[in-house]
Formats: structure tokens, C-alpha cells, sequence
């Protein structure tokens, strides 16, 4: 069920909410109850992929008690738990995500026979509770990480608010709040912080998200044909880019919300991206718990910025490249992942050599490079690409845009000059009014759901 469905919104979780806050002084049964409704929330979309993610937690679970009975001076034979819970984890992933890529990869490049394998249907989810082992191995070898209870630990990768597209939570970040009564002080607060986010998060994907995605699809699908107009081009370019903000961070200000109507706390995820400056700025700004993983797990790992300026660079593009693959098999994600590791290593080299690029300056340049990389992320092939990005230079005269201006420029301005939804909810109090309009927002969506609900865009992933 998705987060902005009826079923979800009017069944789901009011029994979710129901059962959890019935069972907030009994620790154990209301994090095996959080647990439970969570598995059913997933196995919801498709009840064959339930073993799969209930394997992945017991086995990760039970290795890592064997890592917690190595001592502390077995540092060889810990490395090696470590390397093999991590390449399994990845061995799984890369099976269900990559393997038809690689294979026909292989035949492209050699030309061997057809050998791909026929495609598995792509477990929800899995990019994302697969680097939720991760980050708990990699935490686990520095010694950041305790080993877990099953009954925590299996919460901490089901956890219905962001098992299926983030944000990435760092355990140590989540699971100390587990054994937290949800009714400790400050709970009112919690709540109408919650819930206002929830609905922000739902507006911003009916309203705003839905409507981008009703321009660009169309022009996407006509340029998987031929090419665009320059401003048909344009439309397609601006609509995507604002579609997915609004989309994503839409989902995740919603999964915040549901983590606070349950008493916990989860990192924030954007923080007005449209905003930034530079590209570095961007990815501080944009997925922000994707970010800081390519830079803990990757980008540090490949040597970062501590064996000067060229090994930087590589590190940046091969960190970049790498988070284009985790988006999506495909060579259209790998190219994006490589503009923006390319641009990233860039903006290194000019730092270094040159002075700092005025703010007036650098905003449209950051904008217009990361707008027109989303064509490469949205295309669901090279020739899509080339279609649209070759059509945005004026060849002729130039035709009336097609409808949708109104959106563009609502959405934009939305996301440039407004505020985020947390500088929203955080200046809150609980007040009867806020909740009047906090239900009538919530019945408008619902009753625009009735028109269709388009899937978020990180679902895929």
C-alpha cells in the first residue's frame, strides 16, 4: 500500500497507531507489535518477497552474534565476518538488481551468444534495507554499534515509516529511541509535529508532485519516439526536476512524520536543495542521509580528500558513479552518477586553484547542471536523452509551451523561496485551529487520490 492511499491513511495505520500507543508501557510487545504490522505493510505489495526480507534480518542477526562472541583481539577473523556479511548482503542485491544488466552487458561488449538471465521482479525495498545491514556492519567493525537483540534489530530494518525508500538511518541513531515510551513528556508535540509533516508530505505529492508528473510523463514517453520541441524539451526538463523533489521529499517528510507519531526521531532528508549554490552545496542539501553514506562508507574509504587533490577526485567520481548504479541498473544512472562525480571533482580542482564563485553566480550554474542531469536519471534509455537534451537549443520558431505553467511556477517558487516543511512544523504549538486545517488539507488530498495515485518515484529504487 502506498503512504498515499486511502488504505493506508484510513485503515492501516489508524491500526497501527491504535495498537502501538495501546502497548506504549510494554516495551517488548509493542516493539514486536511495531514489528509485525510493519512485515504486514510490506508483504502488502507482494506476500512472496516476506521470506526474503525475514532471511536477510535473522541470518545478518545471527552473524553478527557470532561477530559479538569473537574477542576483541580475533581482529583477523572479525575482518573477515565483517567482509563476507557485507559481500552477501551485496551478492543478494546484486542477483536481483543487476545480474540481467551485467549479463547483457557482457553480450554487448563481447559478443557472445544471449546469455542474459530472465529478470527477477525487484523485491521492494531492497536498496534500501540491504544498506541498512550495511551501515550496521560497517558500524559494528568500528565499534559504534552494540550487537542488537533480534527484536530490535529486526525493527530497525522492517520499520514501516522508511524500510521501502529511506530515509537511511544510522542504528545508533534509531534504536536507542526503541525502548522509549512514545507517551514520555513532550509527546503532544511529537504528535502534532507528526502529524502536520505527514500532511505537508502528502500535499506535496498529491498537489504538487502528482500534477509535475501528469506534464513530464507525456513528454518523456513522446521523446522515447522523437524529438522534442525546444520548449516541449524545456517543460520536460523543469517539470522532472521539480516532480522529484517534491516527490521524494515529499515521502520522506512523510515517513518523519510517522517515525514522531510514534515517538522516534529520524534524520532529516532535504533541506531546500533548490537553494544551493554550488554542486557540493546540493548534496549536502539534496537525499542528505544518502549523501553522508557516500561519504562515510565510500568516498572516505576510496581515500577522500586525505591523499591530495587527484586521488580526491577519483574518489569523487568513482563515489558518484557508484550511487548512479545503486539508483537503477541501468547505463542512463551510471552516466548521471559520473556527470555529477565529474562536475563534484571540478568544483574541487576550481576551489583549489581559483576563488570562490559568487552566490548570484553560482546558483543558476549549480541549477541548470543539476536540472539537466535529471533528464539523463528520468530517461529510461540514451536515445530518450538525446531526444530531449538535443532539443533544448532553439532550432526555429519557437511554439507556445504546452499547459502546465501555472505548476511549473507554483512548484518552483515553492521550492526555491519557501520554506522547508521542518521550519514549518518546528515554529508549532498544538493549537485546535492547526488541526482544523491540518484535517481539511488531509480531506482535500483524499478526495484528489480519487483522480489516481501515482507511485513515489524512490520506489523503483
Amino acid at each position: 500500500m502506498l503512504f498515499n492511499s486511502p488504505l493506508f491513511i484510513l485503515l492501516f495505520l489508524p491500526l497501527a497507531l491504535a495498537g502501538y500507543w495501546a502497548l506504549a508501557r510494554q516495551t517488548t510487545a509493542r516493539l514486536w507489535f511495531l514489528s509485525a504490522a510493519s512485515v504486514a505493510f510490506y508483504g502488502y505489495w507482494n506476500w512472496l518477497d516476506v521470506p526474503l526480507l525475514l532471511v536477510s534480518v535473522l541470518a545478518n542477526w545471527s552473524l553478527s552474534t557470532v561477530f559479538g562472541r569473537l574477542s576483541a583481539a580475533a581482529v583477523q577473523r572479525r575482518r573477515l565476518l565483517v567482509l563476507t556479511a557485507v559481500c552477501g548482503n551485496l551478492a543478494v542485491l546484486g542477483a536481483y538488481k543487476y545480474l540481467v544488466f551485467f549479463a547483457s552487458t557482457l553480450t554487448t561488449l563481447t559478443g557472445w551468444p544471449e546469455t542474459a538471465p530472465t529478470a527477477w521482479s525487484l523485491p521492494l525495498g531492497i536498496s534500501f534495507f540491504t544498506f541498512h545491514h550495511i551501515i550496521y556492519w560497517m558500524d559494528l567493525k568500528r565499534g559504534l554499534a552494540p550487537v542488537y537483540p533480534l527484536r530490535d534489530y529486526a525493527l530497525y530494518i522492517t520499520s514501516f515509516p522508511q524500510i521501502l525508500a529511506g530515509p537511511l538511518v544510522r542504528n545508533r541513531e534509531i534504536v536507542p529511541q526503541f525502548a522509549l515510551p512514545p507517551c514520555r513528556p513532550g509527546w503532544q508535540q511529537r504528535c502534532m509535529q507528526g502529524v502536520t509533516l505527514f500532511v505537508i508530505g502528502l500535499g506535496k505529492k498529491v498537489f504538487l508532485a502528482d500534477a509535475l508528473a501528469a506534464l513530464s510523463n507525456p513528454l518523456y514517453a513522446q521523446a522515447g519516439k522523437a524529438a522534442l520541441g525546444t520548449t516541449e524539451a524545456w517543460t520536460a526538463v523543469l517539470a522532472f526536476s521539480l516532480q522529484i523533489y517534491f516527490d521524494f521529499s515529499g515521502y520522506s517528510d512523510m515517513a518523519i512524520g510517522l517515525a514522531l507519531m510514534l515517538g522516534m526521531v529520524l534524520p532529516l532528508n532535504f533541506d531546500a536543495p533548490y537553494r544551493a549554490t554550488s554542486l557540493q552545496d546540493f548534496w549536502r542539501r539534496w537525499h542528505m542521509t544518502l549523501s553522508r553514506f557516500l561519504r562515510d562508507y565510500l568516498y572516505i574509504a576510496f581515500g577522500g580528500s586525505r591523499h591530495g587533490l587527484w586521488r580526491q577526485c577519483t574518489a569523487l567520481i568513482a563515489t558518484m558513479a557508484l550511487g548512479g548504479l545503486w539508483h537503477g541498473a541501468g547505463w542512463t544512472f551510471v552516466l548521471w552518477g559520473l556527470a555529477h562525480g565529474v562536475a563534484l571533482a571540478a568544483g574541487a580542482l576550481w576551489r583549489r586553484w581559483l576563488s570562490a564563485v559568487p552566490a548570484l553566480l553560482g546558483w543558476p550554474l549549480t541549477m541548470l547542471f543539476v536540472a539537466l542531469s535529471w533528464v539523463l536519471f528520468r530517461a529510461p534509455d540514451l536515445t530518450t536523452a538525446s531526444h530531449i537534451l538535443g532539443s533544448l537549443w532553439p532550432s526555429g520558431t519557437l511554439t507556445p509551451a504546452p499547459g502546465g505553467g501555472r505548476t511549473l511556477l507554483l512548484a518552483a517558487l515553492v521550492a526555491i523561496i519557501g520554506p522547508t516543511s521542518w521550519q514549518m512544523v518546528n515554529r508549532l504549538r498544538p493549537r485546535p485551529l492547526w488541526a482544523v486545517i491540518m484535517a481539511v488539507v488531509l480531506v482535500l488530498a483524499l478526495l484528489k487520490m480519487r483522480d489516481g495515485a501515482y507511485e513515489f518515484i524512490y520506489f523503483q529504487f
